[in-house]
């Protein structure tokens, strides 16, 4: 209990909400000082960035944790909201489509698949919707608290919760094919990272640096690979969480850990390709033409050589803004932060191109890019649709 108790406020409240605080030692120094965010500094804009539509989508995020991330399906875009108030949006106008009030605390986005949607909760419950009318099509209760979406693939739904398990349930019926669980360290980062299906191989990363693959048919493991290893004299110093998604491409996955390492890995064997000291709890994105960015712990935006590792370039402007994972936006990169800012940079040297406000509410959910169209969620629960130049 006490340890769950710290897991649950005093580490999550420390590293989440405290946009100065690097790490969770830091917080906790008895000599330690807040270091204020960077002001917005001028720049040449180079164009105007037009929002095609917003629309309202709820309560928005109820705490500092919460990443309530929007899911497009088909021709269609997914919220949920704190209270688990679910809707679905038109992609083109953002018009309401159907709407579910579940009525169950939500800290987590949806995930989903053709013909259905899947929201789970705090309380750790994982709901299954119809995806063309909201209808409730299953529920299932869980071991723990879900804070990061479910993924799907096939007739497998599956969830990661607070508790170090991975469960997978049938699509289908929302029985519980099996279940895998590590064991949680006595102090960690308020998160987890959601998992990944690469055909018939489930990913995630676990709280003690350790990224594992494992069957999706039965659960078994295939293999297991250290991202980063606890290091230091107390439980602070030796926090090595993989709460950042990790990204697959080209037969290889990319995942980086808080206080750890970058790492590129084989996804068939699990070889580690390259890899270069980094920390970050937040993500990464990875493009076609060799880059890597990374939102790191201070909110430093990286572009990373994929195959050396090397820096292309950093953009320290941004230090201790609280900025969201990075999305590849055509020739630009894009991140919010947390006075509803979107800030535009050019993959090509770091430079910033654009700035819009969207909203006075943070912006914490990676931004998502589909057809030219970015798609951005604010912490206060407003969805906007921008082109991308």
């Amino acid at each position: 209990m006490k340890a769950n108790v710290i897991r649950n406020t005093v580490v999550g409240f420390a590293l989440m909400t405290l946009a100065g605080c690097g790490t969770v030692k830091e917080f906790f120094a008895a000599d330690s000082y807040e270091a204020p965010p960077a002001e917005l500094t001028e720049f040449q804009v180079e164009f105007e960035p037009k929002t095609l539509w917003s629309s309202g989508t709820g309560d928005g995020a109820a705490t500092a944790y919460s990443n309530l991330a929007p899911w497009i399906q088909g021709d269609s875009i997914v919220t949920v909201d704190q209270e688990g108030d679910v809707r679905s949006h038109n992609i083109e106008n953002g018009r309401r489509e159907w709407r579910n009030k579940l009525d169950m605390p939500v800290a987590a986005g949806v995930g989903g698949v053709e013909g259905l949607i899947v929201v789970g909760s705090q309380s750790g419950e994982v709901v299954a919707l119809d995806d063309s009318n909201g209808d409730e099509l299953w529920r299932q209760r869980l071991s723990s608290e879900v804070l990061a979406p479910a993924k799907v693939s096939g007739d497998s739904v599956v969830v990661r919760t607070a508790d170090g398990r991975l469960t997978a349930i049938s699509a289908s019926s929302g029985n519980i094919l099996w279940n895998y669980q590590r064991a949680v360290p006595l102090l960690s980062l308020r998160g987890v990272s959601a998992p990944v299906i690469d055909g018939q191989t489930v990913f995630s990363g676990y709280d003690n640096g350790k990224l594992v693959a494992l069957s999706l048919n039965d659960g078994k493991v295939i293999w297991e690979k250290s991202v980063a290893v606890p290091s230091g004299r107390t439980e602070l110093e030796r926090l090595v969480d993989i709460d950042a998604d990790p990204v697959i491409q080209n037969g290889m996955i990319y995942v980086v850990a808080f206080q750890g390492n970058l790492a590129v890995m084989d996804t068939d064997t699990g070889q580690t390709l390259w890899d270069r000291e980094m920390s970050s709890a937040t993500g990464i994105a990875v493009a076609s033409t060799d880059a890597v960015y990374v939102s790191d712990d201070q909110s430093y935006l990286w572009s990373i050589a994929d195959g050396s590792g090397d820096s292309l370039w950093r953009q320290t402007l941004l230090l201790r803004r609280n900025i969201t994972a990075p999305v590849i936006a055509g020739e630009y990169v894009v991140v919010g932060d947390f006075e509803g800012y979107l800030h535009w940079v050019a993959r090509s040297d770091g430079r910033f191109v654009a700035r819009q406000r969207l909203d006075k509410e943070p912006i914490r959910s990676q931004p998502i890019v589909r057809d030219g169209v970015l798609y951005v969620m604010t912490t206060g629960g407003k969805l906007s649709a921008i082109r991308i130049p």
